[in-house]
């Protein structure tokens, strides 16, 4: 199988994965119809970086490591569920507080609390990197070509950054920010519901596995 070839279908794979609804999605939507739309790029920007630095564990073998030690995976998979359920509460517990929606951009503090807060949602759940270990595992011949190596991050960036760059600008639009402002209660309270779930999800499924 040629590069190109390995590399089409890992990244049909993976745009499978990125395009289902999940803590990710939740939050990049969130950001931009909260916030401004260059929150929402910069909370795209910091799933692109949370999803190379999966990438880049995965194929350094970090895959090993947490199936040879357990323990370390339940850590990961408690310590993510934790920080899904506290952004959760976050989100439930400012749900009733007024915010002043416009198209001007806080600065550049604004911005980097939407890009860490994507990007720490991402690597909250441990168990993407088996997904894309999985994915190498079945596509990565035994002697990886230097032009797949080069191409995986760049291509998984592009993938995550540019999904989620697209629900940034679809949410930062006016219509669904004049939605937001007329039903923010509730749909806080929906999201925090969503958020909350999928941690608790995440913790659960880890003590099942001890």
């Amino acid at each position: 199988m040629s590069s190109a070839a390995i590399l089409t279908s890992i990244f049909a794979a993976l745009m499978v994965g990125a395009v289902s609804p999940g803590p990710s999605f939740v939050v990049v939507s969130r950001i931009a119809i909260s916030r401004s739309r260059l929150d929402g790029l910069a909370a795209a920007l910091g799933m692109g970086v949370g999803g190379v630095m999966f990438g880049i564990l995965a194929l350094a073998g970090l895959t090993a490591l947490l199936t040879q030690f357990a323990w370390l995976y339940l850590v990961l998979k408690f310590a993510g569920g934790a920080y899904l359920v506290y952004i959760a509460f976050r989100i439930w517990q400012g749900a009733k507080a007024p915010i002043e929606v416009s198209g001007a951009v806080e600065g550049r503090a604004s911005l980097g609390r939407s890009f860490s807060m994507a990007l720490l949602t991402q690597l909250s759940n441990p168990k993407t990197i088996i997904v894309y270990a999985s994915i190498f595992a079945a596509f990565l011949p035994k002697t990886v070509p230097a032009g797949v190596m080069i191409g995986l991050p760049i291509g998984i960036f592009a993938i995550e950054a540019g999904w989620y760059s697209i629900v940034a600008l679809a949410f930062s639009a006016r219509r669904p920010r004049q939605v937001y402002l007329a039903a923010k209660h509730w749909i806080d309270r929906a999201a925090g519901l969503v958020m909350g779930g999928l941690g608790l999800r995440l913790i659960f499924s880890g003590a099942m596995l001890r």
